[in-house]
């Protein structure tokens, strides 16, 4: 780079070479940079598209594990009494409302489908059963989209990556 940046005159008369044969050395030095970047910048896009297939593996097979088994929680038949003493009714499992009291930026310790039942949970509900303000109950409840609605254009984007790779060499 330094190379490069060094006025042409200068460097011919360090070196004892005409002004043609540095311009050439010049130009070279600029398309290995050039090059260089290139390669940086596709090594970057192979990890992130690398990054994006195991996200939507372990997306997908999260969701074909939550089709085939059913979750624990819907099993369970309420009988009335609470052992917390919560007087809120929430869909919600107790770990999903641990995660979200305990957790700093809950809605990235939750599943996609947990985001999603946090989002249908009523707000007033919701901060009754935190035991917090409907401000932060409805503040959580748009961080949990968020974060949805980003999870969501990383699955299309893998998609287009996908469909747009399809055809095309597999790189080594």
């Amino acid at each position: 780079k330094v190379l490069i940046d060094v006025p042409r005159s200068d460097l011919a008369e360090e070196l004892a070479q005409s002004q043609t044969k540095i311009q050439v050395l010049q130009d070279t030095l600029q398309q290995v940079l050039d090059r260089r970047e290139e390669e940086h910048q596709s090594r970057q896009l192979l990890e992130l598209y690398l990054e994006a297939l195991k996200n939507e593996d372990s997306i997908l097979s999260k969701v074909a594990e939550s089709e085939a088994v059913p979750r624990k929680e819907m099993d369970v038949v309420d009988t009335g009494t609470s052992s917390t003493g919560t007087s809120a009714k929430t869909a919600l499992s107790d770990q999903i409302l641990a995660a979200l009291k305990e957790k700093p930026a809950p809605e990235l310790c939750l599943d996609s489908q947990d985001l999603e039942l946090v989002l249908k949970e009523d707000t007033q509900a919701l901060a009754s059963a935190l035991r917090w303000d409907k401000q932060k109950a409805e503040a959580l409840q748009q961080a949990c989209d968020q974060e949805l609605s980003k999870r969501l254009q990383q699955v299309q984007t893998l998609h287009s990556l996908r469909s747009t790779s399809k055809g095309k060499k597999t790189l080594p």
